[in-house]
Formats: structure tokens, C-alpha cells, sequence
């Protein structure tokens, strides 16, 4: 097992996964294998139970024998991800007795909204990172959710969003989950695209929760076209807002927002998304026109916006290096 000392004491992570089967759970388990602070004490699968975890995640053949457990094994684990689908996180934690020595990440949005008796810190790192580190349970944000946020953070923090925000994104094939449906199906899916679920996308309630988080007067209306892409993973955002100030300040108001924060930068040159796709960074580049401002942001789905940013929260809550496991380069070509 790796071990490192980390505030003075030897550390090793022990980690378990509820829900192994999916994309998240797979993500996750590439780049837990090689984290130099942790190890996998169980991955959990219902429908995988005593199967290799390379028969189904076969990226992962030949860097693990693990196979799938039918049960968790909470006694000989630090820390669990729950990757199960949206509406069963809630019900799992209330019908299991998790030790409460054990921390807990949620990757699905069960925990995401503010509620009362909701312990769950909302787990985006670029706006709750010191919360996060003393926090035992963790609501990893959407991946639309991550990379619209991230667009719009500086000016809720400098209270700059004065009027309604207009956002278009497109998602690839994955954030859909690994469960086929008609709008992922191959045939359908390739040389097309289409919009779903305009201006009522279920993000929008956790963007909304961390503007009024930042600038609590915030009362304007998010307007979010979000579209399914022809290709498989990465996210691509347009945000644009009436902005009563130059493109340098904007720029400066980012890069002063974002200093310090390891896996976002702003960028001079128009971004695209192979520059992120298998990374854990989010590019950020800005410009003026006439009074709008624009925004543009890209992210890869899976790993900033979902299994990647969860491990970054995990680095946090150790206090390990925030980047630990997470120095990945981009699949560019």
C-alpha cells in the first residue's frame, strides 16, 4: 500500500465505492489506482458481484485484479463515494449504517440543495475550499453545474451580476451515464445534436443556491439552452451578461478570483476541448463586446465535472496536495 506523511503523520487512504459499475465509478477507479495516498478497500456492485473490475471497466485491464464485492466492507474504509444514480444516494445512506468515522462523497444530486438536516457541504473547491476541508460530508457539484459555476463566481463575489445570465452548453454522450438510452444510442447520436430540458435544466437550482451564496442579492434569472453533443465527453459553455466594466478588469477579476486555484485557468487564446478532455482543469477565456461580456469555459464531464473533482475534495478533507492524483494530461489528438 502507498504511504506519505502528511502533517507530520504517515497517511494512507482507504477507499470505498458504492455503485462501481458506471462511468463516474470508473473514472474514479483509474485514477485512485495510481493516487500516491490511497488504496481501494472495496468496490460495491449489485449486478457485478464477484466479477473483475476489468471486465467492465476494460481501460483498466492489466492495472488491477480487484473484483466487484456484493457488500461494503465500512469497517476497513476512511472514506466512500456513492456513484449510484440521482434519488438513490439518500435512500442508501438512510437504510445503511455507515460508521460515523467514515466521510462520505456523493457524486449524485441528492445532497446538492440546501435543505434542513442536509450535513452535505457543497463541493465545489473554487468557492467552498476551506469549508470542504474540515467537512465530512461532501455533495460533489454537477458537471454542467461545475463548469457553468465557474464562469460566473468572480462576478457573484465582486457583486457584479446585476442583470439576467444567458448560458448555452454542450455535453458530451457520457454525461448521460452509461445506461443506453435513444439520445445516446450510436446511430442517433453521431452527426447530431439536440436541446434538452431548456431553461429547466436540474443544475440550475445548485447555480442559483451558490450565486445568492456569493452575492446574496442576487435575483436575476439564469437562462441555460443546454445540448446534447455528437461526441462523447468534455463540456463546452458560452455564458454572456451585461457588464459595466472593460475587458482587462473582467480579466483581472478572474485571475485574482482564481489565483491559488490549481485546475483553473484563464486563458488569452479561444479554448477548446481537447485541451481539457481526461484532465482536471477547466480553461476560462473572456471577452468584451459591446456590453456583453463572454465567457467561455471547457471541462471535461467526467473528471472536473464529476470523478476528478470528487478525489480533489477527497485531498482536501486528507490534507494532502489538493493536485495529488490529479497531474493528468489531455487526450489532445
Amino acid at each position: 500500500m502507498p504511504f506519505i506523511k502528511t502533517k507530520n503523520k504517515t497517511k494512507n487512504i482507504r477507499v470505498g465505492i458504492i455503485g462501481g459499475a458506471g462511468y463516474t465509478a470508473g473514472e474514479l477507479l483509474r485514477i485512485l489506482l495510481y493516487h500516491p495516498n490511497a488504496s481501494i478497500s472495496f468496490i460495491q456492485s449489485s449486478s457485478h458481484a464477484g466479477d473483475h473490475v476489468a471486465s467492465v471497466h476494460r481501460d483498466l485491464f492489466g492495472d488491477t485484479d480487484l473484483k466487484f464485492s456484493a457488500e461494503p466492507d465500512f469497517e476497513n474504509c476512511d472514506i466512500i463515494f456513492l456513484c449510484m444514480g440521482h434519488g438513490r444516494s439518500k435512500t442508501y445512506v438512510e437504510a445503511n449504517d455507515i460508521p460515523s468515522s467514515v466521510k462520505i462523497i456523493d457524486l449524485s444530486q441528492d445532497y446538492r440543495i440546501n435543505y434542513p438536516g442536509n450535513n452535505f457541504i457543497y463541493g465545489l473547491p473554487e468557492m467552498n475550499r476551506d469549508i470542504i476541508k474540515t467537512a465530512k460530508y461532501i455533495a460533489n457539484p454537477g458537471c454542467f453545474a461545475t463548469g457553468i459555476q465557474l464562469t460566473l463566481l468572480p462576478l457573484a463575489a465582486a457583486g457584479k451580476l446585476t442583470d439576467d445570465v444567458h448560458i448555452f452548453g454542450i455535453t458530451g454522450s457520457t454525461g448521460a451515464g452509461q445506461n443506453p438510452s435513444p439520445s445516446t444510442h450510436y446511430s442517433w447520436r453521431c452527426n447530431n445534436i439536440s436541446v434538452y430540458k431548456a431553461f429547466t435544466h436540474q443544475h440550475l437550482k445548485e447555480i442559483t443556491q451558490s450565486m445568492k451564496q456569493l452575492q446574496p442579492s442576487f435575483d436575476k434569472k439564469i437562462n441555460f439552452i443546454p445540448v446534447r453533443g455528437n461526441h462523447p465527453r468534455g463540456i463546452f459553455v458560452s455564458t454572456y451578461i451585461k457588464y459595466n466594466g472593460t475587458q482587462e478588469e473582467a480579466i483581472k477579476c478572474f485571475k485574482d478570483f482564481y489565483k491559488g486555484h490549481p485546475f483553473v485557468f484563464v486563458t488569452e487564446e479561444n479554448p477548446d476541448l481537447k485541451q481539457v478532455v481526461n484532465t482536471n482543469k477547466t480553461l476560462l477565456h473572456l471577452e468584451k463586446h459591446d456590453d456583453n461580456l463572454l465567457i467561455l469555459s471547457v471541462t471535461d464531464n467526467l473528471i472536473k465535472g464529476a470523478s476528478g473533482q470528487a478525489v480533489q475534495n477527497m485531498n482536501l478533507i486528507f490534507g494532502l496536495d489538493e493536485k495529488a492524483g490529479l497531474n493528468l494530461k489531455p487526450n489532445a489528438f
